[in-house]
């Protein structure tokens, strides 16, 4: 098992649990990776659950203090980190019935780096369109696949290169 506090971009475990935002800090809002799907956390509220079943293609992660920011999706630094101390959303489009859904978190402390946010993202993608988003309810798959997705250098990469890293990272959490 991987040391809390591991990362990529707004991914971190927490607890022995995976989940995007700040779930250390109390009071916060963050999404929890669980085996049922995916588990929107608010303070003063029970939060809500979005089944891994329902999740179609569309998963992106926006920055700031509102959900309609989609059109920039955010500010980043020359140093290849996202700007602003605002939090973020998760971007889905669901079905059954069809609708967008936006699930806020709240930022950690610590920077993120561009190129981890956006492989998280190819991740999700490619997980949703091949069928498997259930994969990330895994706390174990989702280390490994953290893993090897982590690290390496914060430069400009392409849609190619990102598809190819979650495919990459997808074949090596499922091992042989």
């Amino acid at each position: 098992m991987m040391e809390d506090g591991t990362s990529l971009g707004p991914l971190q475990l927490t607890g022995g649990r995976w989940g995007v935002g700040d779930a250390s800090r109390p009071g916060t809002h963050w999404v929890e990776f669980r085996p049922d799907g995916l588990r929107q956390h608010e303070p003063d509220s029970e939060g809500r659950s979005v089944p891994w079943s329902r999740i179609m293609t569309g998963v992106w992660l926006t920055w700031g203090k509102h959900p309609r920011n989609t059109a920039s999706r955010g500010m980043y630094t020359l140093k290849g980190t996202v700007a602003g101390r605002a939090g973020g959303w998760m971007h889905l489009t669901l079905r059954h019935p069809y609708e967008n859904e936006q699930l806020r978190f709240d930022r950690h402390e610590r920077p993120y780096r561009a190129v981890d946010a956006l492989r998280l993202e190819s991740l999700m993608r490619q997980l949703v369109d091949e069928g498997k988003p259930h994969l990330l309810g895994d706390p174990e798959w989702t280390g490994r696949a953290v893993a090897h997705l982590s690290g390496g250098g914060n430069r400009w990469i392409t849609n190619r290169a990102l598809r190819r890293a979650a495919t990459e990272a997808v074949a090596t959490a499922t091992g042989p």
